[in-house]
């Protein structure tokens, strides 16, 4: 069950009009069981609303046929765009396609599995229209969940929390954009490792939340690995902070500490004359030490690798194919 209730926004009349154009931005990679089910009902949902819509649909490299489902339902819908990546180049780069690919005044991001409530759109547009520049569906249950994705999740936001200073427990992709934020987003954020929901509650302006419960998937299972959450939460760390670095000043000053005091034990008892060889204490402090200039080692390399990928500038993604209407933007990431 969908919850709608708001506290962020303040109880004002509409500061805009109805959106002349909403898009809607579907990452998917390998849902080809239910891509065209989550098409329909979306375009269903927003024409009750009223809304005057586009979907676009980015396959991000999936190998069961989602795309030739996108590209049959472009065919036949005019609303319908889909791209496709020429590999699969992970959930923030189909998303960061899409959000190019978008030619709307408000822009909506979405899963492609309806785990994200597409009956929440028309009440996410309500918060634009009362000033709202970001509208962020935070989860309000996690029912259909595992055990094992739960305590995923609880991980990742410790881990963004403690370490990164970003608060996205229970955040999602589930989003609704200004237009304004959107360019701000793909044109002044030019980095290649990206956490898009960090970079949207990074970005500030005004933002509202609505509360969802989880839906069940409309077909197939998670594709979304714990290696993948981890890898994703790094990058969420090094991204937005530099905590892991003083993490390695802490360190050397515990290495310190704990050297100060085998030094003073070693004089306490030579000036006693009870001194022993020591054998044990001279393995664990060298084995301690090691394990700090391992971790040392590890936390740089980290922020080593990103900056050298950062220097290489390849592109986030390239696209192999495009149905549809045409973008709304030159891309210079277009179809080959």
């Amino acid at each position: 069950m969908t919850s709608t209730s708001t506290h962020s926004t303040d109880s004002v009349g509409p500061l805009h009009p109805a959106p002349e154009l909403l898009s809607v931005v579907m990452p998917a990679h390998n849902e080809a069981a239910g891509i065209e089910t989550a098409i329909r009902t979306v375009r269903g949902i927003l024409d009750a609303a009223g809304l005057r819509h586009e979907i676009i649909v980015v396959d991000d490299g999936s190998r069961d046929g989602t795309f030739d489902r996108v590209a049959a339902a472009a065919q036949s819908m005019s609303d319908v765009v889909g791209i496709r990546l020429s590999r699969n180049f992970g959930k923030e780069a189909a998303i960061l396609a899409g959000l190019r690919a978008t030619r709307g005044e408000v822009v909506v991001t979405m899963d492609s599995d309806l785990q994200h409530p597409p009956t929440m759109i028309p009440a996410m547009v309500e918060e634009w229209r009362r000033g709202a520049m970001v509208v962020n569906a935070v989860k309000r249950e996690r029912a259909v969940d595992t055990v094992a994705a739960r305590a995923r999740a609880m991980i990742y936001g410790w881990l963004s929390k403690q370490l990164g200073g970003l608060d996205l427990r229970n955040s999602s992709d589930f989003k609704l954009l200004d237009k304004r934020v959107v360019e701000v987003v793909i044109d002044l954020l030019p980095e290649r490792h990206r956490l898009y929901r960090g970079l949207v509650q990074w970005v500030g302006y005004k933002q509202a939340e609505l509360l969802f419960d989880v839906d069940e998937r409309v077909a197939g299972e998670t594709k979304f690995s714990v290696r993948a959450l981890l890898a994703l939460a790094i990058t969420g760390v090094i991204s937005f902070t530099h905590t892991p670095l003083r993490i390695i000043t802490g360190l050397g000053v515990l290495t310190l500490l704990l050297s100060v005091w085998v030094a003073a034990d070693a004089v306490w008892t030579w000036y006693h004359g009870t001194a022993v060889s020591g054998f044990a204490t001279t393995i664990i402090v060298e084995l301690t030490i090691g394990s700090f200039i391992m971790i040392s080692l590890g936390i740089v390399g980290e922020y080593i690798a990103k900056m050298y990928d950062e220097l290489k500038r390849r592109p986030t993604y390239l696209v192999s194919t495009r149905v549809g209407p045409p973008p709304g933007r030159e891309d210079p990431r277009r179809p080959l």
